[in-house]
Formats: structure tokens, sequence, C-alpha cells
């Protein structure tokens, strides 16, 4: 059935709730699971005008908070993968519109299924917002398996 899953986290409890789905899913059916989180490249537009000068300082924190992040993040769905017996690729990507690159990491990995989160946004929010999982829904050809 599914050889390949990728399970997409944020780290938020929500995701997690789809990390443990796909974990699970992956077990019954005997599948190894591609865990990834997606994180916001640094943005030279968010930094304060009396921090310029550092700008190389604060490139460095940002790449240090995300790395720090998603170690902690990919680490607990490393161990629930071990616990469960189902073994387990991390990857950590650096992309502004995390759609894309859910969508790249899994044709790249050979997934056969996504695994994530849905928020559940409606109305103002979700067209402001948008949906990460809206726009991976419409934009991969790779069967999805939203968790709510």
């Amino acid at each position: 059935m599914y050889r390949n899953i990728l399970i997409a986290t944020d780290g938020s409890v929500l995701a997690e709730k789809a990390v443990s789905h796909g974990l699970q899913l992956a077990k019954s059916v005997g599948a190894k699971a591609t865990a990834m989180i997606v994180e916001a490249p640094f943005n030279v537009y968010e930094v304060p005008e009396s921090r310029v000068p550092h700008m190389s300082e604060a490139f460095a924190q940002h790449a240090e908070q995300i790395k720090q992040h998603a170690t902690k993040v990919l680490s607990r769905v490393a161990d629930a993968a071990k616990a469960a017996g189902v073994s387990c690729e991390t990857v950590q990507v650096e992309h502004d519109h995390p759609y894309e690159a859910i969508i790249a990491t899994a044709k790249d990995k050979g997934c056969d299924l996504i695994v994530m989160a849905s928020h559940g946004r409606s109305g103002i929010s979700a067209v402001l917002l948008g949906s990460v999982t809206n726009k991976v829904l419409t934009h991969t050809k790779i069967p999805v398996l939203v968790c709510h």
C-alpha cells in the first residue's frame, strides 16, 4: 500500500497528532516514514534598524534558533518512530513557501502519502492567512491525509 510516508510537522500540539497518526499508519502497513519541518528563512526586513550594523550576527542567531527548534521537534518524532519500531528519516528545510517544500520533499524522497495537520481556519482568517494544508492539497498529485 504505502512504502514511504512523509509526515510534515511544525512542532505544534495539532501537528503532534498528525505525527502520531502517521507513525501508527506507517507501522500498520510496514512503511518507513520521512518526518520534515519547514523553517522560515532569514528575513532581513525583520531586523530592527539598530541591529543593521550587526546583520551577520542577526543572521547567525536566526540560523541557530531555527536549527535548535528543528532539532528539538524532529528528535521527538525520531524518538516516537523508534519506540513504534518505524524506520524514520528526518529532514529540515528552509523555505519561504512551506507547501512547496513539503511537495518537493515528498517527490524527492519517493513518498507515496503525505500526512499533515490542518488548523481548520475558516472565513476571513483562511483567506488572509491561507493554509499550507490547502495549498499542498491543491498542488500535489500525491495523496494527502489531513488530521484535525
